[in-house]
């Protein structure tokens, strides 16, 4: 049985975007300054902001870990030490069905953008995600997953 397309988010204007934010690894200081950085700019310049909580794992479980975040969101997270928005191993993502899953939680939240704060093991799967992406909607819309608009 196909899976029937997912509906997607509604279009931004022309020139606006819908940027993710999360972290990764392990807690760090200065993580919940990068993400209130990310959040204000975002927002400052018109566009949307998403945290995505736990790391890759709420990339990849979607649903109630992506939440738009707004700009009262991230007051007072300067003097917070962690990361408020939490991070987790993922061993899914490690692997193609979780990356593929991750994909297309992105796009149906019509999230064009991903920022990642952590270190060489984030961002190395944000690289191989990066080089991935074309396949991984190829593949989403060969199995009807997602429509070749979304």
């Amino acid at each position: 049985m196909e899976a029937a397309p997912v509906e997607a988010a509604p279009a931004m204007p022309k020139g606006k975007k819908r940027i993710g934010i999360m972290t990764s690894g392990g807690d760090a200081p200065g993580m919940n300054g990068a993400v209130r950085a990310v959040v204000r700019t975002t927002i400052a310049m018109g566009c949307e902001s998403y945290g995505i909580y736990e790391g890759y794992e709420g990339l990849v479980q979607g649903g109630d870990m992506i939440k738009q975040m707004f700009w009262e969101d991230v007051r007072g997270w300067l003097s917070e030490g962690g990361t408020l928005i939490g991070t987790a191993r993922c061993m899914s993502f490690m692997q193609r069905p979780g990356r593929l899953q991750a994909a297309k939680n992105m796009i149906t939240r019509g999230i064009d953008a991903l920022i990642i704060c952590g270190g060489d093991g984030s961002l190395t799967g944000a690289d191989k995600f990066r080089n991935e992406w074309p396949s991984l909607v190829a593949e989403l819309v060969e199995r009807k997953e997602l429509t070749a608009e979304q």
